[in-house]
């Protein structure tokens, strides 16, 4: 069987945020026929479903243009961000948002409910500019009030259980919140915070009563699960070397939750991401960072967890079951799949994927239908400090059930194996990445698994994919979603939360200015080892729509063949059907011209050869 391009764009995707409330569980859904809007929905005691956000509305914000949480859900109302006008609003099923915060460019995210206030994340300015402060939003309508403003970017605002104190995490450029952050601890009413921990990445912090609390954080080089006390002491829960945490592209993600004095934790690395219980507190003097695994069948759990009483509710997966929405009930270790059911293939018609490690390079291969040397293709995960997980993706099993294998690279630079293998690319973005994705197509090559070998990504992985196509001569052809051709281009383009990025992954500018040009695929376009094919949406404000273009003109006058398709509607992701099924079909198509076998199913593809980009 082989899978459409519909198909893939009805399946792929899964809830961001959910929580359970009272004896319901709520979360959000992606709708791609509805223009690719994210809808909140509920499941109720007696086991409907229902959309609770109207038609019309969408449940995104762009704050750091990632976005972060946007809707909490509040004695059975709504509360949440609108993706039209950044405005918080307030509604309840079946009845018409009204909005809690005034017209105007402030966007808000990583909303949590406390006391009869949202307190949230606020944006104001451009996105090249922005600040941020931690706002309290009254649900009654009054006006909001701003309580810290502590650092060029915030997240993770909490009130401790008394209502008496707030905690958040702060960075500064040019840090990203995977390099340091703080963790603060304030007064509800504002004015002097104390600074509980820095020099580490934290990415989550939770209270675990007023005087204490639980963090995510890497002192030793491991997300770990630490607690934190008012008093300035903290100790590792979880001493192993597995991560508890990720890097933090959308701030409001939850690697664990806290159910029944126990800690509902992601854990693992990225080959594998389990769910598991730490049991609390830890003794004195006992042995710490005991887990009990309670993830069943799945083989990534997404930050994404909520709790009451002995149940804990996630997004899982594996490499044959999509995302799902799993209710766990930690006393009998019990699953229950909450979310209705999505038409995937059998079983036998999906690959499975085998992690190898090639000369320390991390990877996950995707055999294809049929047998002897296939045609590969690297995917590259984008980021590029983050991580491609071995689970179900119907975009992988699109091309293997055509009989092109892949092989999914987690190269230097990733997260899910510690700071050190993440911080393989400092400085060397363009280079270690590059190399490792080399280093496994070689390997494929020289096995016989491969007769030839493309290379693609998205964002970042287009950036390696370009670079790779320019300075190697392994790779028969490139395609690039929404990716970056010149570095120094978009260091002055792109966004705030971005902006300083590169600093550590290439270096601080003017003064490496030689190293931005070294590695520039747009500067080196004239050593392209096969044509590309470049796709961007034209909404994008992460990677500016100009970084394709200046590669597509670059291989043209270099008399380098090239294709560049563009999507109205679309910011930095494809999040519509007709822009998934349009991209995919024309993927394959280009696969089947530098592969060489025909693809009669999709649309065809002309590649341009010498002609500058109009």
């Amino acid at each position: 069987m082989t899978i459409r391009a519909v198909d893939v764009a009805r399946v792929d995707d899964r809830p961001l945020w959910l929580e359970i409330s009272g004896d319901e569980v709520w979360w959000d859904e992606p709708r791609p026929r509805e223009g690719g809007r994210r809808c909140v929905v509920r499941r109720r005691a007696d086991g409907v479903i229902e959309d609770v956000l109207p038609q019309g509305w969408n449940a995104r914000n762009r704050v750091m243009e990632y976005g972060g949480r946007s809707w909490r859900a509040h004695e059975g109302r709504l509360v949440f961000t609108n993706w039209a006008d950044g405005r918080i609003y307030l509604c309840s099923p079946g009845e018409e948002p009204v909005p809690l915060t005034p017209e105007g460019p402030a966007r808000y995210a990583d909303l949590v409910v406390h006391g009869g206030e949202v307190w949230c994340v606020r944006e104001r300015g451009d996105a090249r500019s922005g600040e941020r402060d931690i706002v309290a939003v009254p649900l009654d309508g009054s006006p909001l009030r701003s309580v810290a403003r502590t650092h060029h970017f915030l997240m993770n605002p909490r009130v401790s259980p008394d209502g008496r104190s707030l905690a958040w995490i702060g960075w500064n450029h040019p840090d990203m919140p995977w390099d340091a952050t703080e963790l603060c601890v304030g007064s509800v009413d504002g004015g002097p915070h104390r600074v509980l921990l820095s020099g580490a990445s934290t990415c989550q912090a939770e209270w675990r009563d007023d005087q204490s609390l639980y963090a995510v954080s890497d002192p030793t080089g491991w997300w770990n699960i630490h607690l934190v006390g008012l008093d300035g002491t903290t100790r590792d829960l979880t001493p192993v070397p597995l991560e508890f945490g990720d890097a933090t592209w959308k701030i409001g993600g939850t690697f664990f939750a806290v159910a029944d004095g126990r800690i509902a934790t992601v854990y693992g690395t990225a080959d594998e991401r389990r769910l598991g219980i730490v049991d609390t507190p830890v003794p004195a003097g006992a042995a710490a960072g005991s887990i009990r695994d309670a993830g069943g069948g799945y083989t990534y759990w997404a930050p994404a967890l909520s709790a009451r009483g002995s149940h804990v509710v996630g997004v899982a997966a594996s490499p044959h079951r999509p995302y799902e929405v799993v209710r766990v009930d930690l006393d009998t270790g019990a699953h229950e799949v909450l979310s209705p059911g999505k038409p995937v293939p059998e079983d036998a018609e999906l690959p499975t994927p085998e992690a190898v490690t090639v000369e320390g390079v991390h990877a996950h291969l995707y055999t294809p239908a049929g047998d002897g040397p296939a045609p590969y293709v690297v995917f590259v995960h984008g980021g590029p400090t983050s991580s491609a997980p071995p689970v179900l993706d119907l975009e992988i099993a699109y091309f293997t059930s055509r009989g092109i294998g892949v092989a999914e690279v987690n190269y230097g630079g990733s997260t899910g194996y510690g700071r050190a293998y993440r911080e393989r690319l400092r400085h060397s973005w363009g280079v270690v990445d590059v190399r490792d994705c080399e280093t496994v197509a070689r390997w494929l090559l020289d096995s016989g698994r491969a007769r030839k070998v493309a290379i693609r990504g998205g964002s970042a992985g287009g950036w390696t994919s370009m670079a790779a196509l320019v300075h190697s001569d392994v790779f028969c052809g490139a395609v690039s979603h929404y990716g970056i051709s010149d570095p120094e281009h978009w260091a002055a383009e792109t966004h705030d939360f971005e902006s300083r990025y590169l600093d550590g992954l290439i270096g601080p500018l003017p003064e490496t200015r030689q190293r931005y040009a070294d590695r520039s695929p747009e500067l080196h376009a004239e050593r392209a080892s096969g044509p590309a094919l470049l796709l961007h949406g034209l909404e994008d404000k992460v990677v500016d729509p100009a970084q394709s273009e200046r590669f597509a003109a670059a291989l043209a006058r270099h008399g380098h063949r090239w294709a560049y398709l563009t999507f109205e509607g679309e910011q930095h992701g494809w999040r519509r059907e007709e822009t998934i099924v349009r991209a995919l079909e024309a993927e394959l198509a280009f696969y089947g011209i530098v592969f060489g076998f025909p693809t009669p199913e999709v649309p065809p593809l002309t590649l341009r050869q010498g002609e500058e980009v109009a």
